[in-house]
């Protein structure tokens, strides 16, 4: 049985951060039941097509890759009747998340006020730009705006060089599982008092968060992180870059021990009395020396060969590419990848969930438009005729 196995969660969301979230509920065994405008063709991410996208028109892999485990009704918010299908849907559901723009909640009856009535202890989690009650509730937003304006892009890449944001929309990730603990919390006190509420996470509050030590040097003493060389800890050499015969590795020695440990393998056993290089103050103090010394002790092998000897020992990586990273042993031999069988035929590839149960993770694609509209509404007690009176109408 997965964790979350008899919770249902219906979701009004796009794109992104909300789907990545539910995704993490779903993957947990939880029911989601996914609601996607009908009069715009769906969550907008099943147009985020790639060019050399294999899937069909109104499919595409990065929907794929937000929407694994979940069912699909097509829904119209703004008919009266389509609140009522929501409303039922309510009344069988233990949470609903939607991330739309922060004054669209209310407006489309998404809040535990304009809920509660339907069902007291629905838990209402809202994903937004800004937050629905900041000056900003009614600005659109995304996360490479959040990268910029919390100061990523001050602190990522080499000195001297342009602005640069984060490779991965980690803004979206990070604020996704923020909303996934606001639902299950959420849901863990409504079990117990009976009573929902409603609970707030958005892009910016989740991209200042995540700022950390960062955020508590600036306030506290004034202190203002940029980028470092070779993207260097900025406290702690060796942690950072290094050059080997054929490439780079990346070496951290974040504990005194390790420092021991690589000059041991390094065949340099002096540098653990040198006095330049003792201990965190003297090394950080020297570390361009540092860099100097295990650039030319390392430039002796190659990657592959540091690998093997430091592996296990020293934490050290290699500088992958996305296909290196997917292709390398330990995903492939430990079962990080989950395959799903696509309808149309493709066998479509991704991560899967980090959260590891010790059951099988489930594996079902993620569903096209409205594929469970007419199951989940005849598990509410919809009538095939009123089912088809729906649909003829456009609200389904």
């Amino acid at each position: 049985m997965l964790p979350l196995e008899g919770v249902r969660i219906v979701a009004v969301e796009q794109y992104g951060a909300g789907p990545f979230g539910t995704m993490q509920l779903a993957d947990l065994g939880a029911e989601v039941v996914k609601v996607e405008n009908i009069a715009e063709g769906g969550d907008v991410g099943r147009f985020v097509r790639h060019p050399k996208d294999p899937l069909p028109e109104g499919d595409s892999l990065f929907f794929q890759a937000f929407n694994r485990n979940k069912r699909s009704i097509a829904l119209d918010l703004k008919q009266e009747a389509g609140r009522e299908v929501l409303h039922d849907l309510v009344r069988s559901a233990d949470g609903i998340l939607n991330n739309l723009r922060g004054d669209r909640p209310a407006q489309l009856g998404l809040t535990w006020d304009a809920l509660k009535a339907v069902n007291p202890a629905i838990v209402c989690v809202h994903l937004s730009a800004y937050g629905r009650e900041a000056p900003r509730a009614a600005w659109p937003g995304y996360d490479y705006l959040m990268q910029a304006e919390a100061g990523y892009l001050s602190v990522t890449g080499e000195p001297g060089t342009p602005p640069a944001r984060m490779g991965l929309s980690m803004v979206d990730l990070a604020t996704g599982v923020q909303a996934a603990l606001a639902m299950t919390s959420g849901i863990l006190a409504a079990r117990a008092s009976g009573t929902g509420r409603d609970l707030d996470v958005s892009l910016y509050d989740a991209a200042m968060s995540n700022l950390g030590y960062l955020a508590c040097w600036y306030l506290t003493a004034g202190i203002v992180q940029g980028r470092e060389p070779r993207s260097s800890h900025p406290n702690l050499t060796p942690s950072q870059l290094y050059r080997t015969r054929d490439g780079w590795l990346f070496v951290m020695c974040n504990k005194e021990k390790f420092w021991g440990e690589l000059a041991d393998a390094l065949g340099r056993p002096e540098w653990k009395d040198d006095p330049r290089f003792r201990d965190f103050a003297a090394r950080l103090a020297n570390r361009e020396l540092v860099t100097e010394v295990l650039d030319d002790a390392l430039s002796a092998k190659t990657t592959a060969e540091w690998l093997e000897e430091l592996q296990g020992r020293v934490p050290v990586a290699p500088v992958h590419d996305i296909a290196a990273a997917m292709d390398a042993p330990f995903p492939t031999e430990t079962g990080r990848h989950l395959w799903v069988d696509h309808p149309s035929g493709r066998h479509v590839g991704s991560v899967g969930p980090a959260i590891r149960t010790g059951d099988a993770a489930p594996a079902r694609p993620a569903p096209a438009m409205g594929a469970d509209t007419d199951d989940v509404l005849a598990g509410l007690g919809y009538a095939p005729d009123r089912i088809a009176a729906l649909r003829a109408a456009k609200v389904i």
